[in-house]
């Protein structure tokens, strides 16, 4: 019985619906319990305690280094593929093996870690390392749920993982503990449970017979040499905001540490609904012609940054929430207002530009602008820290940097894809200019109704391309 193209268009619609929902429930768990852990915890913990906290996951943020790309590989060279058309055998290989070799990495570094004790916390950074032996072996099964589609299982893989954290962390909370061991051991316990659901859903992958050692190295070499320049790539992403983090906890001290990347966590509180639409889109894509990619990057583009734009108005009285709930961090908390632009930036790279770089293989690209802007970062944060010895050029400086890194990208997209952006881009330059220039220097209601008329006037020049990206949505859930 043959199924006419009305019914696949449907099918698709339906299977494109379904994975967003699981992916858009997900990542709301998790916004859930990031809400915790960036209002609550602190309230609990005290600065210096939930500045500890912050290290630890500043550290934990570097251990994917220790894959050398492996699991980046994996989920480039099955991206779009079908999960029943895998070698599990050799699947399984590349998870038994990346787990050895972590051990035997993590035993490596144990001494270069405390001759720079002196640089680092070195028990922020074992702690971290723990994190890294859950979170890697379960970082190929990860890969290969997203690259296959399978949006539904690692949705709960993900809920389970902030639920437990977030049940076990407030339990604790409420039972008097407060210092940041309980709460890094409830990160722990998250991980560990869906570490444990990860495997029991590729358990046909996990547990079988694997293959044989060359067919296994050489599946191993073909993953690195795919991802390695994906992973350094990620790592200098994170980099450019690390470097001047490091440097402000080095200059400024734990508290003042603690205090900005609560502000760095409220502006990317956004970033977990773009998640959502992100993980489904790549594989998406590399089932998706050349020419249609740009078509569906104008429109992607159309349909993210017109919100996120007007969205920057939330500062305004989430800042006044922020300061009756938190009131020992005003001084973090005054920086909302240059750090708030962060999230079009972000929000940008990590649905649109990330993931088109991925579909189209230009990992090399990535890893030029990126290593290109943090040695911007590393000049910059030289000369803002130790020349000017100034916190708030220093933080403004994150925005350009990213700011930056995000132009240079989607102009290079720009370029491959044969579309215009300038305007585009120029117009984003200037709302977020007017956004800083009306919240930290205006401020309060002229500040608002100076933005306000600034968006207004945006949305009125963009009407049209609005109006044409909504028509055309079909195109793009139909492929």
């Amino acid at each position: 019985m043959k199924i006419s193209k009305k019914g696949k268009h449907k099918s698709k619609v339906f299977s494109f619906l379904e994975n967003f929902t699981f992916s858009f429930v997900s990542n709301l768990l998790s916004l859930l319990v990031s809400i915790i852990t960036i209002l609550i915890v602190p309230k609990f913990l005290g600065v210096t305690q939930y500045g500890y906290w912050q290290l630890y996951l500043l550290y934990i943020s570097y251990t994917g280094v220790m894959q050398l790309g492996w699991c980046d590989g994996v989920y480039l060279r099955y991206g779009g593929a079908k999960y029943e058309d895998l070698n599990k055998r050799l699947i399984s290989s590349q998870f038994w093996y990346i787990s050895i070799f972590y051990i035997l990495f993590s035993l490596l570094l144990y001494v270069p870690i405390f001759s720079l004790k002196e640089f680092l916390n070195v028990q922020m950074v074992l702690w971290a390392l723990v994190s890294g032996f859950i979170t890697t072996p379960r970082g190929i099964l990860y890969y290969v749920l997203q690259a296959t589609n399978r949006i539904k299982e690692f949705a709960k893989i993900s809920i389970i993982d902030r639920v437990v954290f977030g049940i076990i962390l407030v339990a604790l909370l409420l039972m008097g503990f407060k210092d940041y061991h309980i709460v890094i051991a409830s990160d722990l316990v998250g991980k560990l449970f869906a570490f444990g659901l990860s495997v029991y859903y590729c358990k046909d992958m996990v547990f079988v017979k694997l293959s044989n050692v060359y067919e296994s190295i050489t599946e191993a070499k073909e993953n690195l040499n795919a991802g390695f320049k994906l992973m350094v790539s990620n790592i200098a992403s994170i980099l450019i905001i690390g470097i001047v983090r490091f440097n402000i906890e080095r200059n400024w001290g734990v508290e003042v540490f603690g205090k900005i990347s609560l502000t760095l966590s409220v502006s990317n509180l956004v970033m977990v609904f773009i998640n959502a639409i992100s993980i489904i889109l790549f594989p998406m894509l590399r089932r998706v012609s050349n020419q249609q990619l740009p078509y569906i990057y104008r429109d992607i583009r159309t349909l993210l940054m017109v919100p996120i734009l007007f969205m920057l108005v939330i500062y305004y009285p989430l800042k006044e929430l922020l300061l009756l709930w938190l009131p020992h961090y005003k001084e973090g908390i005054e920086y909302l207002a240059l750090l708030f632009p962060l999230i079009v930036y972000e929000s940008k790279m990590a649905l649109l530009i990330n993931t088109y770089l991925k579909s189209l293989r230009k990992e090399k690209v990535m890893l030029i602008i990126n290593t290109f802007t943090v040695f911007l970062s590393l000049l910059t944060c030289f000369t803002t820290v130790y020349l000017i010895n100034s916190i708030d050029i220093t933080i403004l400086s994150i925005v350009a940097l990213l700011a930056i890194r995000c132009v240079l990208a989607e102009l290079y997209i720009a370029k491959v894809l044969n579309i215009h952006v300038i305007k585009d881009i120029t117009f984003e330059l200037l709302l977020n200019t007017v956004f800083i220039i009306s919240s930290w220097i205006i401020g309060g209601g002229i500040g608002l109704c100076l933005y306000i008329i600034v968006v207004i006037i945006y949305f009125f020049l963009k009407r049209k391309d609005i109006i044409n990206t909504f028509s055309s949505l079909k195109s793009l859930l139909s492929k």
